[in-house]
Formats: C-alpha cells, structure tokens, sequence
C-alpha cells in the first residue's frame, strides 16, 4: 500500500483509535522518528509505548484525519482529537474530563510506510481542558 491517504487512515483508524500496536510494524518504517510535545521519539516500539500510554490516560479517544495534502514523499493533515481523560497513564492523576482538539502534522513516507513526524499535537488545549494547567489571562 503505497497511498498516503489510505496509510494515514488505517495509522489513526487502527492504531490511535482502536489500539492495534501490530499494525505499527506495518505502517511505520523501524528506523521512525516522531518529533512531538515529548522529544524526539525513536523507532517503532517508543512509538507503541507512547500510544499505549495514551490509550490507557484516553481509552475513548478517537481522531479524525481531515485536509490531507501530499507533496512527494511529504504529507500535511489535520487531526481533530476528542476524548476522556479516565486514566493516570501520561505520569498525571485521571480528571475525567472530556477534551477536543485539533492539530497539524506534517510526515514524511518511504516506501509506503511513516519514516518521520512533526507535531505539537494539541497538547496545550488537552492540558487546560482537562485541568491540568490554567489557560493564559486574557
């Protein structure tokens, strides 16, 4: 499988959403590198890691991929996120507050899979939605 459209459906469909962590291994190339919130991201099983925390903080969560743009090996899209904060998997209490929020990433394939990434992943708004940290004065 080689289109991007069809591989970043299935990377959010069947790994974010429903948590599928083998499908990783197919979709993503073992040398990936995921520069987020959290640092820069190693390889396929820190990818895994970093999705099983989040699922096990967010077990409802669920992403949507809109605006896809493909240049080349390049590829840009939209995520809009939504979900509930119910567990204490990403190292801070459970509020159990729900969350929506809305990101853009930028990626790199080869070969039909993820070799590189680029967000900031709506980590912000997650924050002050769910409590974590005060939104700005205004």
């Amino acid at each position: 499988m080689t289109d991007p459209t069809a591989i970043l459906q299935r990377m959010f469909d069947e790994v974010i959403n429903n948590g599928k962590l083998d499908v990783v291994d197919e979709l993503f190339a073992e040398d990936y590198l995921d520069h987020g919130p959290m640092g820069d991201l190693r390889g396929r099983e820190a990818f895994k890691s970093i999705v099983s925390r989040w699922r096990s903080a967010v077990p409802d969560v669920h992403c949507e991929v809109t605006n896809i743009i493909v240049d080349g090996d390049q590829v840009a899209w939209l995520v809009r996120t939504t979900g509930t904060h119910t567990g204490d998997g990403l190292g801070f209490p459970a509020t159990g507050k729900s969350f929506e929020t809305v990101s853009a990433n930028i990626g790199r394939l080869r070969d039909g899979q993820a070799v590189e990434h680029w967000a900031e992943q709506g980590m912000f708004p997650f924050l002050v939605q769910i409590g974590v940290i005060s939104a700005p004065e205004q």
